[in-house]
């Protein structure tokens, strides 16, 4: 089986495949302080939760956006796997033409999600993750990486509002059945939650609008459940377009 790791800001998901079939999907806190021993600890546990043989992996591939955790997290594996994992980055194999002022800048998991999009749902397709940060990404007709944009999370936006107007409560993601809000709660997720909504609409907009044709949309990240059902445009939903992407890179690399 393939053992694959998406570290991001907030969670690291871990997933296991079985060929193709994602048989596996778990998450855990992107804590910086955390050793290699500890990391080692909690993987062993969620293999043990889900009934997982450890001695069954036998590959691995990372993609990071935390260069602190990256380390710790890959001596985390060897230790508790006992394979050294591939780690998306230079010098990794991943089919991707990508056409930015500096290639080389470009984010692990930002790569990993196009790849994803363009293997299983072809170009031009645009990209939204929405996590801890918002980031939009496009891929043109002939399936290069143009570039894209990239705004606060929706999280972000929330925790700052709340923080920094005194009298404004934390509100959950849950969309509100009216766009005018009659209370406090309900004003706040109408404008976390529709306010985002309506700026991926625009953004989806503006993009097929300026390439001059329809793109396929994608959405993944853990807050895309609350966003992605209020937008007025078709967005495909899938949790696990990181997780693929890792498979599809390391299969690119190791075949």
């Amino acid at each position: 089986m393939l053992l694959v790791i998406d570290i991001g800001n907030t969670n690291i998901k871990f997933g296991l495949f079985k060929g193709e079939e994602l048989v596996m999907l778990a998450r855990i806190s992107s804590d910086r302080t955390k050793t290699s021993d500890e990391f080692a600890a909690e993987i062993h546990s969620v293999f043990g939760v889900y009934g997982f043989n450890k001695n069954d992996i036998n590959g691995c591939i990372i993609s990071s956006v935390v260069p602190q955790i990256l380390r710790t997290v890959k001596e985390a594996v060897i230790t508790t796997v006992g394979v050294t994992p591939l780690v998306v980055g230079p010098g990794l194999k991943t089919g991707l033409n990508i056409k930015i002022d500096n290639p080389a800048s470009t984010g692990a998991d930002l790569v990993t999600g196009c790849v994803a999009a363009l293997t299983l749902y072809g170009a031009p397709s645009i990209v939204i993750s929405l996590g801890t940060a918002t980031t939009i990404i496009v891929l043109d007709k002939s399936g290069a990486m143009i570039g894209g944009a990239i705004a606060p999370g929706v999280g972000i936006s929330m925790h700052a509002l709340s923080d920094r107007c005194a009298l404004l409560p934390s509100a959950s993601f849950d969309a509100p059945a009216k766009v005018v809000g009659r209370n406090t709660d309900e004003c706040i997720r109408s404008g976390v939650v529709l306010g985002n909504a309506s700026m991926l609409d625009g953004m989806i907009d503006r993009i097929n609008e300026e390439l001059g044709t329809e793109c396929t949309v994608i959405a993944t990240g853990g807050i895309a459940r609350d966003i992605i059902p209020s937008c007025r445009h078709k967005i495909i939903l899938r949790d696990d377009l990181m997780l693929q992407g890792l498979r599809i890179i390391y299969e690119k690399n190791c075949n």
